[in-house]
């Protein structure tokens, strides 16, 4: 199957007992046994739901792993895979991480000894630097989040020549524009609430592995911790996937047009779009990617200014989260990102004047008009 084809007709399909055309939602927490230890597939809802492992099949055919895990948010999906490892093991993470990664990277899985080092691998002989011998893992967010820095999915090899995972956060891209597993990595993760739910109805974390050993390791530790995705919000994810593909390529173009007219306009001092030529890892997103995605960030130069654009616009919402119908607008210093410690935002980049925006699927010459006027 073709990708939007895989969209649609992806995981199980169905219901073969109605001949429903969408799997149906069980909303049940156990299930009946013929015997002790027979049963039909199911036999307790935080192990497994019918309707949440169609969900999960589905989101390993589309990123092309082993096995797909469906959690209550992306963070449940992100400390879960954190919880593969163990006290005294030492992960590399990307620098301009989602805020909410860095704080439960710094503030709650370190109490359980669990080390960390935040470097710019964009650059992949910093990823190389900071390999200790107790080092497991690199984690990368690609493009980054807020700056939309690339990483070369290559360091997969680097992964593999020293016995380490290589786990990606592909929330930005989505595996309609990025397969991480395809280019060598070991554990994909989602924050589904955003692209792949696509309609700001649901909070949910997906995770895909590429090997039944590591399918088997995550899904102990789903089973036992139990942050578990529940039914109704796995159909809705279903729901929204079957139209990634369509919403994707609307949401790049809109992105590309606003991309290029903030580029050009006086009042911005700097763009972050990995479209434009100008981008310092425009020619990778290029060869490992299949579109930009609707992701731009820019720098109006101080609070004072961010906050006036803020104040005006009128068809983009100041929200937290991303990748809806609806385009969001948000200070990445003071909303997404404000756990980070502003000396560390500053060192990164993420100034006070930074607005993000997660472009939607609105007109593109409305979403123009409205800037346009917001930034006087």
């Amino acid at each position: 199957m073709r990708r939007k084809t895989m969209l649609i007709h992806g995981g199980i399909a169905g219901d073969p007992y109605t001949g429903a055309v969408s799997v149906p939602i069980y909303q049940v927490s156990t299930y009946k046994q013929e015997e002790v230890g027979k049963h039909k597939g199911f036999e307790y809802s935080r192990t497994g739901n019918p309707t949440r492992a169609a969900l999960e099949k589905l989101i390993a055919d589309l990123e092309g792993g082993e096995a797909g895990f469906a959690f209550a948010s992306g963070m449940a999906a992100i400390t879960a895979v954190m919880m593969l490892f163990q006290n005294g093991d030492h992960i590399v993470l990307t620098d301009d991480v989602y805020g909410g990664t860095y704080r439960v990277m710094t503030n709650v899985l370190n109490r359980f000894g669990l080390e960390a080092t935040f470097v710019d691998t964009s650059d992949v002989a910093n990823i190389e630097a900071h390999i200790r011998p107790n080092t497991k893992a690199i984690y990368v967010e690609t493009p980054t989040n807020p700056l939309l820095k690339i990483t070369d999915l290559q360091a997969a090899a680097i992964a593999r020549a020293r016995g380490l995972l290589l786990i990606v956060d592909n929330t930005f891209s989505t595996p309609y524009f990025q397969t991480p597993l395809a280019l060598g990595a070991d554990i994909v993760i989602h924050s589904a609430t955003k692209y792949l739910g696509g309609h700001s109805d649901v909070v949910a974390g997906l995770a895909v592995v590429r090997t039944p050993e590591l399918a088997e390791r995550l899904h102990y530790v789903q089973n036992s911790t139990g942050g578990v995705l529940g039914p109704q919000d796995s159909w809705l994810l279903m729901r929204g996937i079957k139209t990634l593909g369509v919403r994707m390529e609307e949401h790049e173009r809109n992105a590309r047009a606003i991309a290029a007219f903030l580029a050009e306009h006086t009042s911005v001092a700097r763009v972050y779009y990995p479209g434009l030529p100008n981008h310092p890892n425009h020619e990778l997103a290029k060869q490992q990617m299949r579109g930009f995605g609707g992701m731009i960030s820019f720098d109006v130069g101080s609070l004072e200014r961010a906050e006036n654009v803020l104040s005006r616009v009128r068809y983009f919402t100041l929200a937290e989260s991303l990748g809806a119908v609806e385009s969001l607008i948000s200070l990445p210093g003071k909303m997404t990102h404000a756990s980070i410690p502003k000396e560390r935002r500053e060192q990164l980049g993420i100034t006070d004047g930074l607005i993000r925006l997660s472009v939607g699927l609105e007109d593109v010459n409305d979403l123009l008009d409205d800037l346009a006027q917001a930034l006087g």
